[in-house]
């Protein structure tokens, strides 16, 4: 089953600003403002829409690396008020008349993607690619088909309200929210909403398995966790490529992945590349596995940054050449990091010439994980709290955004409390008062 039109009500931003609120109570919620702009703002508290909608109490939310896209104006269609953040848990505390499932008062985690949960993709658990909860054109036009609606991240992806707020509206509340447990805090499960299950699927997409050495371009949150995810699939080298002002974090990362490897290229031998050292590295053949976890807005040569400023592109290619020119003859390449659109300069040739399987897992259908990446956790085989560094409250989120892009302090993933959360539990850091 698949529809031009949206199955929900979209375009909601900002429930104040489109007349879906509720005038008489107000709630604190982080809105874009600009580019480089961002503001807390008292607005309207979100109301039922549709009936399969729930109304969460947000307990938990996070600022995503992908988030710093939104404040450089680099994603499309950002209006000004719109409502930040995809990454959140709550209470729920409302629910519409055809919600079967969940129960007021219930803790959930939500899924940063929107899915139906009937249409083609929905039923094969491919939740990235709902069919019917995003009517943007101009992503349907770029991308060839549609892709879901998401959460906070502007009306390209169906303009809907995000997270970093007191409050929020689930459509679809029975598919995009997974009840937590008792025995599993806010503080690990907030990460199911997107870090964990983006960062399961770039290894088990690209095929990690017993043995294989893998390459990793970026050492933030879901560059660690993928690292940890090879570990666990059986990988016996990690290699992770960072520099400038991510070096700190491969010193992170060491303290994280055991016997971990780094190459920091801002600090390349004399006439080194990161593609000459990696083949050094392996043997002069490659990783078996490369995967991306920076993203395509971060350009390293003057020539790309040139056209992007220029809006001669989208993206750069730059890592993505990195990648399929280092890794072995028919080994795999995974584009975990934000891209959306087109890049110059891409290097086809290679990708044919040596048969690189090249596998697009950034918007990974977290849906599709979510129980087992839980069950990891309860288990204790997986700990999210080891990639978090900071706890904020919502009340100082306009410096915690500053210091984030800024990679201050320290700084890489954080757990955001509001007036609704629980006392602080030992495996979160303490809170940090700016």
């Amino acid at each position: 089953m698949s529809s031009e039109k949206p199955a929900i009500t979209t375009d909601i931003s900002n429930y104040g600003d489109t007349g879906y609120g509720d005038d008489s109570l107000t709630m604190k919620a982080l809105t874009w403002q600009g580019k480089n702009q961002v503001k807390l703002v008292e607005t309207a508290r979100p109301t039922i829409v549709d009936d399969e909608d729930v109304i969460l109490k947000i307990t938990g939310s996070t600022i995503c690396g992908s988030d710093l896209h939104l404040l450089h104006s680099a994603i499309p269609e950002l209006h000004k008020g719109d409502i930040l953040g995809h990454e959140f848990c709550g209470i729920v505390e409302k629910i519409g008349p055809k919600v079967k499932k969940r129960k007021i008062g219930e803790r959930a985690v939500a899924s940063f993607q929107i899915a139906c949960g009937k249409c083609y993709y929905c039923e094969k658990k491919l939740s990235s690619l709902c069919e019917r909860t995003n009517g943007s054109a101009t992503a349907k036009s770029l991308y060839g088909r549609r892709t879901a609606g998401m959460f906070g991240y502007s009306h390209f992806t169906g303009g809907f309200a995000g997270g970093q707020a007191e409050f929020v509206r689930v459509p679809f509340g029975d598919v995009n929210l997974l009840p937590l447990p008792d025995n599993v805090p806010d503080e690990q499960g907030l990460y199911l909403s997107d870090v964990l299950g983006t960062s399961w699927n770039a290894v088990v997409d690209t095929g990690v398995k017993q043995g294989d050495t893998v390459a990793i371009w970026g050492a933030g949150p879901i560059g660690q966790m993928a690292a940890e995810f090879a570990v666990v699939n059986g990988a016996s080298r990690i290699i992770m490529i960072d520099g400038g002002d991510g070096r700190w974090r491969l010193d992170f990362m060491k303290t994280k992945v055991q016997n971990l490897e780094t190459i920091d290229f801002t600090r390349l031998p004399r006439g080194e590349t990161v593609v000459t050292m990696l083949k050094k590295l392996c043997d002069g053949r490659g990783p078996d596995i490369a995967i991306e976890c920076a993203a395509g807005e971060y350009a390293k040569g003057f020539g790309h940054a040139i056209q992007r400023s220029l809006g001669m592109e989208n993206d750069t290619s730059e890592l993505l050449n990195e990648m399929i020119e280092s890794v072995r003859g028919f080994g795999s390449c995974g584009v975990t990091g934000v891209y959306t659109g087109y890049c110059n300069h891409f290097n086809i040739g290679s990708l044919m010439e040596t048969g690189i399987h090249l596998n697009g897992n950034g918007q990974a259908p977290v849906q599709k994980y979510w129980e087992e990446l839980l069950r990891l956790i309860q288990q204790g085989k997986i700990s999210p709290c080891d990639m978090v560094t900071h706890r904020f409250d919502l009340s100082d989120m306009e410096k915690v955004y500053e210091l984030f892009n800024n990679r201050a302090d320290g700084m890489q993933k954080v757990f955001v409390q509001t007036s609704f959360s629980a006392p602080r539990h030992p495996s979160s850091p303490a809170l940090t008062v700016l």
